[in-house]
């Protein structure tokens, strides 16, 4: 009658002493939800809610996007500190040890970029020294049902496709939480080159089982007649359209190049209150003195 028990203690103590395995299944296919903000053609001068520092705004302002017309540009992939914000699909699968049946890696692969494997099985990041690519080197882990994804060794790339910039410093942690058909993207960007703070964004996707993502086949085309040798750029203080966002949407410049600041609500202090601000609104321009008539002759 004593057997029991001690097989209860046993089969406790070796549920204690086993690996915690995932509670959710990332595999599939996702498409983006975009409804929190405009991540696939984002505005020229678009840097509110972004920790820039100067060389991060001297870098910005040099951008002109024609450069992507270049042989070069043409088929470069997204690297992995933009790609989960852009607006391209998801596929997601598993890779698995035929003996141990231990995950080895999760594998996320979007149109117009590279697979990116996350490893699972406690392997070390690589030296700095060793080579940069567009994906990065993954490593992951479980926290509860929260895939937690530390990434370095990122190609230096654009935060945003409007010139806005990271280093190859670049340090990513990712946060994949799946609720039903949906997933969530936290991504917080450490790049001690150009951003004062950490970057915090998210972006969410939505489960497409009939999706299939295609390929993505790459043809290099002459799309503009240029001098060879020639890279689309503007000089310092020669970019007029870094004022665009700024013109269109009429808030104030020094809002726009605050950097850090502009993550926070007390930002609203400097726009006007027509804007959504909390700023008082600039006093109406006195009338002009009322002219008297001028008796005809």
């Amino acid at each position: 009658m004593m057997r029991l028990p001690r097989i209860l203690l046993a089969l406790a103590i070796g549920a204690l002493a086993a690996p915690a395995y995932a509670q959710n299944d990332l595999s599939g296919e996702w498409i983006p939800v975009q409804e929190e903000d405009n991540t696939g053609n984002t505005e020229l001068g678009d840097w509110v809610g972004i920790p820039m520092n100067d060389a991060s705004r001297l870098r910005s302002a040099a951008w002109d996007a024609s450069i992507q017309t270049l042989p070069e540009w043409q088929c470069r992939p997204h690297g992995s500190a933009y790609i989960s914000r852009g607006p391209s699909q998801l596929k997601i699968w598993k890779e698995v040890d035929p003996s141990s049946r231990d995950t080895v890696a999760w594998h996320l692969e979007w149109l117009r970029s590279v697979d990116r494997p996350i490893y699972m099985d406690g392997r070390p990041h690589p030296s700095p020294n060793a080579p940069h690519t567009w994906a990065g080197f993954s490593t992951g882990e479980w926290m509860g049902e929260t895939l937690r994804v530390r990434i370095t060794h990122v190609k230096e790339e654009y935060l945003k496709r409007n010139g806005v910039w990271h280093s190859d410093e670049i340090e990513l942690t990712q946060y994949l939480i799946r609720r039903g058909d949906y997933l969530t993207f936290v991504v917080i960007a450490y790049d001690p080159v150009y951003l004062t703070e950490p970057l915090v964004r998210s972006t969410e996707y939505r489960r497409a089982p009939a999706y299939q993502l295609p390929p993505y086949p790459c043809t290099v085309v002459t799309e503009v007649d240029r001098p060879a040798g020639i890279v689309p750029h503007h000089l310092p203080g020669t970019n007029d359209d870094i004022s665009w966002f700024s013109r269109r949407y009429k808030i104030p410049m020094n809002v726009i190049n605050s950097g850090a600041a502009s993550m926070y609500p007390e930002i609203r202090l400097q726009i006007p209150k027509s804007l959504g601000g909390f700023a008082p609104e600039p006093p109406p321009a006195p009338a002009p003195a009322a002219r008297r008539p001028v008796a005809q002759k």
